[in-house]
């Protein structure tokens, strides 16, 4: 049976979209903002770590030992798991509002962190941000599910999905921020000292004041993360976290009201009506939330965790492809400068011309067509542009083909994000109970997270030369770039394959998608009309 929703709910479903919309948009927006800078910057940085702590007198510049640089790279990636396990647990028992200033506070110190470090050794500055870093991904994990959480509550039913979509889409922004500010100090950088390239002088092609650099850039990453924090502050209770898990009818309708400046009635009596129904009560690890809701947590962990597997691939490691193909120069005719110059430019434009416009495709078309549809279309022509550019790879590694290359490589990044990239994170915000949203939406991302590490250490490997002689120092022969792209071809085939355990969340309450509007029904006994059998 279908309990009456509440008013404040009802009020909140059906509000017009209004200006505490979009605020909301841009707070929790700027927190994905960050978090993509802090995540991808690293990318931009690697090599020149590489040059500054790792010279060696050889043909090619010093580049960082296999296991540095795959803890250099993915240590955020663990400390985002394990932030969004713990911050999404914690955001159904203490409240969103609480929580959220805490993660928020924690990106802001360890993203300026990471840009010191203990000593000028090697080892004492690649530990020292490592241990930063992790932190920093402990706290960007935390914004993940409660991000998505707080702006699922606050939206109307109507426009819920490109809300949602919106705030993530912010992480675009970021990517891209990452790479602009990259070219901006490394273009002053170059302009100061213009340093040789390595070919030519190979010491004299790492000026000292190269090490200013990864640091800034690492840095400026607090920056719009610390701009938020008052704002976040400000914000009130989700009324749905008000109302239905600490059941506190008075101060939801007070909060609401405030925002949407309407009257809105308290109804306290249907908040201790809806205490005690024991329908709605039972927990993460019950059989009740197994035959509700398992499936829908499978669907969305494992296709989470089989699209960062080849998303997280394709974005950290994208300028070994670009290499590969020729995209961007030999290593030793550039100095360390340029070389961050070139990546930056490379990471930009493709940032700026199919990731951030994916983005902003599905906001403007997940509340027309629906997620299923997105998700569904985005995996099938992931898959389709990775075999188009694995099977022929010989064919774009030519001169006259490089553009091509860049194009169907773009065209992955763009479904990705028109695509799973972008509806693995509204869904769970949509179909769990208010008192497990962000405990379920944190594992799911979590599982993104764990496939993100299983894509961020294993391509490192993976896409190494078959022939030992060419491989990067450090690292035995892997399966080359063509057959890791094959690999990520089939992961991607995969994630179609369980978008089919995902429900459709578009036009529903989150009360109906979860089922908590549906009453207990008592059991009532008809054996007095019944008659004796003869």
């Amino acid at each position: 049976m279908v309990r009456e929703q509440l008013q404040v709910l009802s009020v909140l479903d059906s509000a017009k979209t209004q200006m505490y919309h979009f605020t909301a948009i841009v707070i929790a927006g700027m927190g994905f903002f960050t978090d993509a800078y802090d995540l991808f910057a690293i990318s931009l940085v690697t090599r020149l770590l590489g040059r500054i702590y790792y010279h060696k007198d050889g043909p090619k510049p010093g580049t960082l030992p296999p296991g540095v640089a795959s803890s250099v790279t993915g240590v955020a990636l663990v400390g985002t798991l394990c932030g969004q396990l713990f911050f999404g647990w914690l955001g159904d028992k203490m409240g969103r509002k609480r929580v959220y200033g805490m993660t928020l506070a924690l990106m802001v110190i360890c993203s300026f962190a990471s840009g010191l470090s203990f000593g000028n050794e090697a080892k004492g500055v690649m530990a020292t941000l490592c241990f930063f870093r992790f932190w920093l991904g402990f706290g960007i994990g935390g914004d993940y599910p409660l991000s998505a959480t707080i702006m699922s509550e606050y939206a109307n039913k109507k426009t819920r999905g490109a809300f949602i979509a919106a705030v993530f889409a912010m992480q675009g922004f970021g990517i891209l921020a990452s790479g602009i500010v990259a070219l901006i100090v490394s273009a002053c950088f170059d302009s100061a000292f213009n340093a040789p390239s390595y070919a030519t002088d190979k010491l004299g092609s790492t000026v000292p004041q190269a090490d200013y650099i990864w640091r800034i850039i690492l840095m400026f990453g607090a920056i719009p993360a610390a701009l938020t924090y008052y704002w976040r502050m400000k914000m009130p209770e989700t009324a749905r976290y008000t109302a239905l898990v600490a059941k506190n009818a008075k101060q939801a309708a007070a909060d609401m009201a405030r925002v949407l400046q309407v009257e809105i009635d308290a109804e306290e009596q249907k908040v201790e009506k809806i205490a005690q129904d024991t329908s709605n009560s039972f927990g993460l690890f019950s059989k009740e939330f197994a035959r509700r809701h398992g499936l829908h947590l499978l669907g969305t962990t494992s296709t989470w965790f089989l699209l960062d597997i080849a998303f997280y691939s394709q974005n950290l490691f994208q300028k070994d492809v670009l290499s590969g193909i020729g995209w961007i120069p030999p290593a030793a005719t550039m100095s360390a400068i340029g070389e961050v110059y070139k990546v930056a430019k490379a990471q930009t434009l493709i940032a700026l011309c199919s990731t951030v416009p994916g983005y902003w495709f599905t906001v403007l078309f997940i509340d027309i067509i629906g997620r299923f549809t997105i998700q569904l279309f985005g995996f099938f022509f992931m898959t389709v542009f990775m075999f188009a550019l694995a099977i022929p790879y010989h064919h774009w590694t030519l001169h006259d083909n490089r553009i091509g290359f860049v194009v169907m490589y773009s065209l992955t990044f763009f479904f990705a994000n028109f695509g799973p990239n972008a509806t693995t994170f509204v869904v769970p915000a949509e179909i769990f109970p208010a008192r497990l949203r962000s405990t379920c939406h944190g594992i799911s991302a979590a599982a993104g997270k764990a496939g993100a590490i299983v894509g961020a250490y294993g391509f490192l490997y993976a896409a190494q030369s078959r022939d030992p002689k060419k491989t990067d120092a450090g690292y035995p022969a892997g399966i080359g770039i063509r057959y890791s792209l094959i690999v990520l071809g089939v992961i991607n085939l995969l994630g179609m394959a369980f978008t089919f355990l995902v429900p459709e969340p578009k036009g529903k309450s989150l009360e109906e998608l979860s089922r908590e509007n549906e009453e207990e029904i008592a059991p009532t006994s008809n054996t007095s009309n019944r008659t004796v059998p003869v």
